[in-house]
């Protein structure tokens, strides 16, 4: 299934979404924005995709909002609804859905590219990747989440310096920041991300996603709080049929057979 801004590919319970706008470096105009936000409702919706990867095509992962669309006095939608109805949506879905999402950063993220990028459960960057928080460069702030994730991952004063100054962070810098999981040659990119998400799209689904809910409410929640959460997910997790497989495994010293159910 394909359109023109993006293709999504299924295969061994992985969906691959692509931005596939690569003349312009994959920037969102509104239909690719609408365009992903339906492919991550039907990921998640369908029971055979247990996990997510969002990547691009061409030399880039995403330059962010595609300028033309907002300069042009027929298309631009405004930055109102560029927010409301483009990039708050998108962040928000990647949150929400408890399934793994893999940002494979293929190269620049740039803007919103860099901020969805930032908003996935684990990134994985090309050694040809690089990171730029590229508002402050025309007078813009920082949106798509990006003020609420960089912080958390690389601290305050880090990411201050990073959107005020525009600088580009290399791969190798962003994972040393902690921005990303780990880094991959050029060469071996393709077969690494899919070795690891077709991993995940093996592990306990249930369990991965009440983690990834655990995860969010940590953000705002006081330990008291995500004590009790933990407590009554671990036994929501406990009565899943993937935790009886589990638990049967290993008393029979094999591998399990996870169903994500």
């Amino acid at each position: 299934m394909s359109n023109n801004s993006i293709e999504l590919r299924i295969e061994n319970k992985t969906a691959w979404i692509t931005l596939n706008r690569p003349e312009v470096f994959n920037s969102f105009n509104r239909e690719m924005a609408l365009r992903l936000q339906d492919e991550l409702d039907a990921c998640e919706l369908n029971p055979d995709v247990r996990a997510i990867v969002i990547t691009g095509s061409g030399k880039a992962f995403c330059a962010g909002q595609d300028l033309k669309e907002v300069t042009s006095p027929e298309l631009n939608p405004g930055f109102k609804k560029i927010l409301e109805e483009h990039y708050n949506p998108i962040i928000k879905r990647i949150r929400s859905i408890e399934k793994p999402v893999i940002a494979a950063v293929n190269g620049v993220a740039a803007g919103a590219g860099a901020n969805i990028a930032l908003a996935c459960d684990v990134v994985v960057a090309s050694e040809r990747a690089g990171f730029i928080q590229a508002f402050s460069k025309i007078g813009l702030i920082p949106d798509s989440g990006g003020t609420f994730f960089l912080p958390r991952l690389v601290g305050l004063q880090k990411a201050t310096a990073l959107m005020m100054l525009g600088d580009k962070v290399s791969a190798e810098e962003a994972e040393k920041f902690g921005m990303v999981y780990k880094v991959f040659s050029p060469e071996d990119f393709n077969a690494e991300v899919t070795v690891l998400a077709e991993t995940m799209a093996q592990m306990p689904t249930k369990a991965l996603g009440m983690t990834k809910r655990l995860l969010n409410e940590s953000l705002t929640n006081d330990l008291n709080t995500q004590l009790e959460m933990e407590s009554k997910l671990q036994i929501e997790a406990a009565q899943s049929d993937d935790y009886n497989e589990g638990v049967t495994a290993f008393v029979e010293k094999r591998k399990p057979v996870f169903k994500g159910k």
